[in-house]
């Protein structure tokens, strides 16, 4: 704007300047070939004015003609890009509103004008997922898997959701294909706590205990996973890994294994009493006798004690003397009431079981909190039934509904 300013005030100040040149004007000749022009200064002045002025304007006209043609042809060119985006941002509305079905045509529709294929089949396989639609769900986990390929390197989040779709399909050949994925990118295991949830939750499945087992120890370091969550796979792996050797080799093997196991993860509750469980099924009395008595000579927690009355301890004699002592000193503890009745239960001895169970449930009414449970009553009406007092058992059954 400024150069046009200038322009004009020299076109303007040639026009001023005219009537002093008009006396002398002088001239200006210019050869060209065989040709001669000759101009006054004046008239020279006013031409390269002219021209520059007509110059600046057809530039400003051609540029902004430029402008709009560019304009008008992004546009057109960019339209498709543009409503794959609008329906890549759609989708994800939909998805969080929990409308998965149009959630996964906005994403499957936007993939490739979006150019977001990796995020729109990623999502598009989760909304199927969640309207437990398999077939969609693995045709867009196979399109992604196109994708993927042209990437030299993969993306973890991509694997870890993929991997997770797979596995909550809950097929045969789900898991094979969720195995193969992990295996693939085994190295990255160890460095994201996610996909090493994931690989401990898929040896459960397959059965594979030893190896979740082994992974167990690196879970442990995570502090992401929460405890209640490890205990969890403690519970589920040991379980297993004992009883493959009970199964497959013989006590004697069990033993040496426990033997082996680390002092302090036989003293966390879950792997404890998953070797309890284990010999108590297969009534291996002795060794499951010498490692649960100086337990209760102390005062164990309640949830140790809750867990031993899911035992099923057959010749508990031993056990059930211990837990006497304890009455002795406190006849009316609600926590040792119950493990006597329960340990009662498992040995058959209905008569003690009764009375154990009598004495816990009569002290509800000296206190306001109940001290027994849904299954202290389960195991009273076995004992009741069991001395054919049906009528007694009938209204604890009634009393287990209430509580249910």
């Amino acid at each position: 704007m400024i150069r046009f300013i200038i322009i004009i005030a020299l076109f303007f100040g040639v026009l001023a300047l005219a009537p002093a040149l008009l006396d002398e004007p002088g001239y200006i000749l210019i050869s060209i070939g065989n040709s001669i022009f000759e101009l006054t200064i004046y008239a020279a002045f006013f031409w390269i004015a002219a021209i520059a002025v007509t110059a600046f304007f057809i530039y400003k006209i051609l540029r902004g003609g430029f402008k709009i043609s560019f304009k008008a042809w992004n546009k057109v060119a960019f339209a498709s890009k543009r409503r794959g985006i609008a329906n890549f941002n759609k989708g994800l509305a939909a998805y969080m509103l929990e409308d998965y079905q149009n959630a996964e045509q906005l994403f499957s529709k936007s993939a490739e004008p979006a150019k977001r294929q990796q995020s729109a089949y990623l999502l598009a396989a989760a909304s199927s997922a969640k309207q437990g639609l398999d077939a969609n769900t693995n045709h867009y986990l196979d399109l992604l898997a196109q994708e993927t390929v042209k990437f030299s390197k993969s993306d973890l989040a991509s694997i870890i959701v993929k991997t997770k779709l797979l596995m909550n399909q809950a097929r045969p050949d789900a898991y094979k294909k969720a195995r193969e994925l992990i295996d693939e990118n085994h190295k990255l295991i160890g460095h994201d706590a996610r996909l090493l949830s994931l690989e401990i939750d898929l040896c459960l499945i397959e059965k594979r205990y030893q190896t979740a087992v082994d992974y167990l120890t690196a879970a442990r370091k995570e502090k992401s996973i929460a405890d209640t969550v490890i205990q969890a796979w403690e519970q589920k792996a040991y379980s297993g890994a004992f009883t493959e050797i009970i199964c497959q080799q013989d006590q004697s093997s069990l033993q040496e294994y426990w033997q082996a196991v680390p002092r302090k993860v036989k003293q966390r509750e879950a792997v404890l009493f998953a070797y309890c469980h284990v010999l108590a099924e297969n009534n291996i009395t002795e060794p499951l006798t010498k490692l649960i008595t100086p337990m209760l000579k102390k005062q164990p927690n309640d949830s140790f004690l809750k867990q031993l009355r899911s035992l099923p301890i057959k010749q508990s004699e031993p056990l059930i003397a211990l837990v006497q002592k304890h009455l002795h000193k406190d006849s009316k503890n609600a926590q040792w009431l119950s493990c006597l009745g329960h340990l009662a239960v498992m040995s058959e001895q209905w008569s003690m079981a009764e009375k154990a169970f009598g004495s816990l449930v009569r002290l509800e009414a000296n206190k306001d909190k109940k001290q027994y449970d849904k299954q202290d009553l389960q195991a009273l009406a076995k004992a009741l039934t069991e001395e054919g007092q049906h009528q007694a058992a009938n209204e604890v059954w009634h009393k287990i509904v209430e509580l249910s």
